[in-house]
């Protein structure tokens, strides 16, 4: 059983991983409008591990005993500027995300809440995976700078990924 603190952090680490998801589908589409359509499949399949990623933290709740509340999400952006300055938007939300995990991890331990703290391990692990190639995506844009072949050749790249 957690602790009620620590269920109320995890019910805020629940939402923002929603959040974190709305926010992906909302570049996906803005890409779509700007015709990058690989980005656009990139950022999709973001929105979908990232709705797992809510559901990882729904299901260990519910395992808790926690009566779970959904909350509203706040509306994400609509536009975000150029190609790069989305994949800079992405990193620097990956960036929170990271802040917020590390956080609240800190707290389980505080907690010897040990169950919660192998979760929270996971979701640390993945925020490195996650800002590595958000960070590798920023740096071939930076290569290519406003190259149309460039940044057709990377929107092509992004283009063939795939859930794993």
């Amino acid at each position: 059983m957690i602790s009620d603190a620590m269920e109320k952090s995890l019910f805020k680490q629940l939402n923002d991983e929603f959040y974190s998801s709305y926010l992906y589908l909302a570049m996906s589409a803005y890409c779509n409008h700007l015709d990058f359509n690989g980005a656009a499949n990139w950022l999709k399949l973001q929105y979908e591990e990232e709705q797992g990623h809510a559901t990882r933290i729904y299901n260990y709740l519910i395992e808790q005993g926690a009566h779970v509340e959904l909350q509203a999400i706040p509306q994400p952006p609509s536009s975000f500027g150029t190609i790069l300055e989305v994949f800079n938007s992405s990193l620097h939300h990956e960036q929170k995300m990271t802040e917020k995990l590390n956080n609240l991890s800190d707290q389980a331990l505080k907690e010897k809440d040990h169950a919660t703290y192998n979760l929270l391990q996971w979701f640390v692990n993945e925020q490195v995976e996650e800002e590595s190639t958000v960070g590798d995506i920023i740096s071939k844009l930076k290569l290519v700078k406003e190259d149309g072949y460039g940044l057709l050749m990377i929107d092509n790249e992004l283009g063939n990924r795939t859930l794993v």
